[in-house]
């Protein structure tokens, strides 16, 4: 039974959809979905055409709003709102160290996450939205993996959208899990060498701390393994438009003063310790490199392998000489299953997708080229996490695209900037701009 409420200036509706594990054996085992549908309050009981908004990730569940927040207030002027849950994620069936092991041991756990991608997530949307709109067509927002999802849906169910908004998300066609790192670790090393600009005391603070977990074994209070490379991975917050000060405030408060010398503060390891857990997503530690598996080549631990082509990463070299701590960006290493109790219990499952073989692959280039689905994408001009020259020659390649190329906002921009870039987008799709 749904339940409905209100927030100011909305009613929230709770859906639940069960759905097959895999659309290949409808009849098979299903799980569930869970979707949140927002209206303003006062069109309540109007006839409103419907967006459904897919989250960024791979691995989180949709945003939880309250009232009309970021791009949300644009959208209910016009659109009744669904606030999908993709499948694994939030209340959808979750996937995490504490349900996956219903599932057996590693190899079934990594079967069942082998249908935890954009083609399901798009089949999933085609048959809630038969449920939710009676068949009609209806916009797609997809954020960063949401246009991965996006331009999977364009090339396998065009029949069920009325328009594509596309946020930070347009991805490479063919490009393997190697060919997308080869290209990511040149631009974080441009935003850590922005941020050292901005803030250069942060290159000493960085190379201190670095030096310091070198040389301790240091367990934050949840248990998680704060090694340096751990503490690099901190880069990640580079690629949205607050992380730069947030990385600084949290540098400034690393050390205190002890009776036993200078140590982590309370503080710091706190932060440090939310910021790079993934007990809340765990989904994007396991299938974050599988989002790109398209032929026979196993996505491999791309990001490690890859890594060695860059040594101004590695922290020991930086610290022998006097040059800065380079951090890194949106990478899951193997060590992070060590490191992460929240991961640990998952590593061989881990490995055995890392080692799959059998993607499918989840676009198709002729379908793109014949488009006929009104398509605008904002493309953030030096976006951290989604290459720019991948997502313009994939714009190229989509018939009747419309981008909006821009340095105003970074990957975060449907948040940062979101009714303006929401109304872009949808003037674009309307040759309105």
């Amino acid at each position: 039974m749904s339940a409905s409420y209100r927030q100011p200036g909305v009613v929230l509706t709770d859906r639940r959809f069960t759905v097959p594990l895999d659309h290949a054996d409808p009849a098979g085992e299903t799980i569930e979905l869970y979707a949140r549908e927002v209206v303003a309050s006062d069109k309540g009981h109007q006839e409103l055409p419907w967006l459904v908004y897919l989250q960024g990730g791979p691995g989180f569940g949709a945003n939880r709003f309250v009232g009309r927040q970021a791009w949300l207030g644009r959208a209910l002027k016009e659109f009744r709102v669904l606030l999908l849950d993709q499948r694994g994620t939030g209340h959808s069936t979750p996937a995490n160290r504490q349900t996956l092991p219903l599932r057996g041991g590693p190899a079934p756990q990594a079967d069942y996450l082998a249908h935890f991608r954009a083609d399901a997530i798009v089949r999933d949307c085609e048959l809630i939205r038969r449920e939710v709109t009676g068949g009609a067509p209806w916009t797609v927002l997809g954020q960063s993996f949401g246009g991965f999802c996006a331009v999977n849906y364009l090339s396998t169910a065009p029949e069920g959208l009325a328009a594509a908004l596309i946020t930070g998300g347009l991805p490479s066609l063919d490009a393997h899990a190697d060919d997308v790192y080869r290209a990511a670790y040149p631009r974080v090393e441009r935003k850590v060498t922005a941020h050292y600009a901005r803030y250069p005391r942060d290159v000493e603070r960085a190379r201190r701390i670095a030096d310091h977990l070198l040389s301790h074994d240091v367990v934050l209070p949840n248990g998680y393994r704060l090694t340096v490379e751990a503490f690099q991975s901190l880069g990640i917050l580079l690629g949205g438009s607050e992380g730069s000060h947030r990385l600084h405030f949290l540098l400034e408060q690393a050390f205190v003063r002890t009776p036993h010398g200078p140590a982590l503060s309370d503080a710091f390891q706190e932060e440090v310790q939310a910021l790079l857990s993934y007990a809340g997503h765990p989904l994007y530690a396991l299938v974050h490199e599988a989002i790109y598996g398209q032929d026979e080549r196993p996505t491999a631990w791309a990001a490690e392998r890859v890594r060695a082509e860059f040594p101004q990463f590695d922290a020991a070299k930086a610290l022998a000489g006097d040059g800065p701590l380079l951090f890194t960006g949106e990478c899951v290493y193997p060590w992070m299953f060590e490191t992460d109790p929240a991961l640990r219990p998952l590593r061989e499952t881990a490995e055995l997708l890392a080692a799959r073989t059998d993607w499918p692959r989840l676009y198709d280039p002729a379908r793109l080229a014949a488009n006929e689905v009104p398509v605008a994408a904002a493309v953030y001009h030096d976006d951290m996490y989604v290459d720019t020259a991948h997502s313009l020659e994939t714009a190229r390649a989509i018939r009747g695209l419309r981008t909006w190329v821009t340095n105003e906002f970074e990957h975060d921009g449907v948040r940062a900037g979101g009714p303006r870039v929401l109304d872009r987008l949808l003037a674009l799709t309307r040759d309105e701009a």
